[in-house]
């Protein structure tokens, strides 16, 4: 069973991602929504939820994990490689190997929360692999609730997107890195206000090809899974909002079961 983790809703991006590569393998999620957002909380706290998550989808039988969450990649990834031995999957390197792939001119922009901005965590792995480039990051502490409150097609949501994203415009970036699992919900808006020239990369799609590139290489671990295509999902707290945008998100209606860890 593959085990993914987010603060919300967001990692459903990434749960649908890896249900349309590789479909026969069972998950697990856990959305942490009575935390949500974990953007604005300390690394200690972050941390601390990452490790009581992943408490969770072991007990639920995960024999790999997911963070499905830039937060939490971005400030607990070390600890958990520290303290849990088996497969842990964070969705910031994938991105990153695929945005100095495709950039062309190495000019780069983030957006995500404060705390993942704050981190610096992109802006160090991107020049690890092109010390060259240019790097123009931007914190978006709003995008978060509107997704979660289900205002994806606002005009105050377009109007706040293009607040963001203003200053990269203004830098020419060619390549714009979606630095969190709830901003893929926002693609379309984000496109059109940054620019059709712009290469969106989307950290769901890039962990989903990371996971199936890893299974078809590690036959040990890949016997280790369930392929019987069974989702579960679990919260820690239900809101009939939160309902509506995770169907959205996985286009089929949907049941999930709150816990309290």
């Amino acid at each position: 069973m593959i085990g993914i983790f987010d603060s919300g809703v967001g990692g459903l991006t990434v749960v649908k991602a890896i249900l349309d590569k590789i479909p026969e393998y069972d998950i697990v999620y856990f959305g942490d929504t009575a935390h949500t957002p974990y953007g604005t909380k300390s690394a200690e706290t972050v941390v601390g939820y990452t490790i009581n998550n992943i408490k969770f989808l072991l007990s639920q039988g995960a024999k790999v994990i997911v963070i499905a969450c830039n937060t939490a990649s971005s400030v607990a990834t070390t600890q958990v490689l520290e303290q849990f031995a088996l497969p842990i999957f964070e969705v910031i390197t994938p991105a990153v190997t695929q945005a100095v792939e495709a950039s062309a001119n190495l000019n780069f922009g983030i957006i995500g929360t404060r705390a993942t901005i704050s981190s610096g965590i992109y802006e160090r792995k991107i020049l690890a692999h092109r010390p060259t480039a240019r790097i123009h990051s931007v914190a978006c502490p709003l995008l978060v609730p509107l997704v979660e409150e289900g205002w994806l097609k606002k005009r105050e949501t377009a109007m706040i997107v293009k607040k963001y994203l203003q200053p990269l415009k203004t830098r020419q970036i060619d390549t714009l890195i979606l630095g969190c699992t709830h901003y893929p919900l926002l693609k379309n808006v984000i496109q059109a206000k940054i620019g059709k020239r712009v290469e969106l990369i989307d950290s769901s799609i890039c962990i989903a090809e990371g996971i199936q590139h890893f299974l078809e290489n590690q036959r040990d671990i890949e016997q280790q899974l369930r392929q019987t295509g069974r989702l579960s999902l679990f919260v820690s707290d239900v809101t009939d909002q939160f309902k509506k945008i995770a169907q959205l998100t996985l286009k089929t209606n949907i049941s999930f079961e709150c816990v309290k860890i």
